[in-house]
C-alpha cells in the first residue's frame, strides 16, 4: 500500500483515507468469510487459500516494482505539486480490492488459529469481530504513516536515494517469494 500512499504527495490524510480502503477491504473479507467458517468450524479450500496467497503475492511485487519505475521517473519528489483529481479516485477502488484479496489470503490463517486457541466458537467469533475493526484502524496508521515517512523534505535526499528504492527491491523480493516463485 506505500506505493498507493506515496502517490499522495505529502497529503498524510490522503494517505490515510488509503489506508483505511485497505483496512475495510481486508475486514470485510475477514468477517464475510470468516464468521461462517468460524459458526460451522470448517476452513477455506486449500486450493482457494493458496490462490489467494499467490495472487497477493503477485501484487505485493507489482505495487514494488510500481515503486521502483516511479522512483526510476522522478517520483517521490518533496517539492509540493498537485495531481489530476481523478488520481485520487483511482486509488481508492485499488486498495479497497487489494485489501480484500489480502483478507482472503489471511483469512484460513486467522479462523484456524482462533478456533484453535480459543476453547469454544463463540469465543474465536468475538475475536474475529474485534480483530476485523483493529486492523482498519492498523492498517490506516501504517498507511499514513508511510505517506508522511516517504514524502518528508528533511532529509529528502537519503528517502529519495536509499529507502525508496531498498523498498522496493525489498517489496519484489518479499512478493515472488510470498507468492511462492521463488
Amino acid at each position: 500500500m506505500t506505493s498507493l500512499a506515496a502517490a499522495r504527495d505529502g497529503d498524510t490524510r490522503a494517505g490515510a483515507r488509503i489506508g483505511l480502503w485497505w483496512g475495510v477491504g481486508h475486514a470485510a473479507v475477514l468477517l464475510v468469510v470468516g464468521l461462517p467458517l468460524i459458526a460451522l468450524q470448517a476452513a477455506l479450500p486449500a486450493w482457494l487459500e493458496a490462490t489467494a496467497e499467490t495472487l497477493i503475492g503477485a501484487v505485493i511485487a507489482a505495487l514494488a516494482l510500481r515503486v521502483l519505475w516511479r522512483w526510476s521517473r522522478g517520483a517521490y519528489r518533496v517539492a509540493p505539486h498537485r495531481h489530476p483529481p481523478a488520481a485520487a479516485h483511482r486509488t481508492t477502488p485499488q486498495a479497497l480490492g487489494i485489501g480484500a484479496l489480502h483478507g482472503l489470503a489471511g483469512t484460513g490463517s486467522v479462523v484456524v488459529l482462533l478456533i484453535a486457541a480459543l476453547p469454544t466458537p463463540g469465543q474465536a467469533l468475538v475475536a474475529l469481530t474485534v480483530f476485523a475493526p483493529v486492523s482498519v484502524a492498523s492498517m490506516t496508521a501504517c498507511t499514513a504513516a508511510f505517506s508522511w515517512l516517504l514524502t518528508r523534505r528533511g532529509g529528502a535526499g537519503a528517502l529519495h536515494h536509499i529507502l525508496v528504492p531498498t523498498m522496493g527491491v525489498f517489496g519484489v523480493v518479499f512478493g515472488v517469494w510470498y507468492a511462492g516463485l521463488a
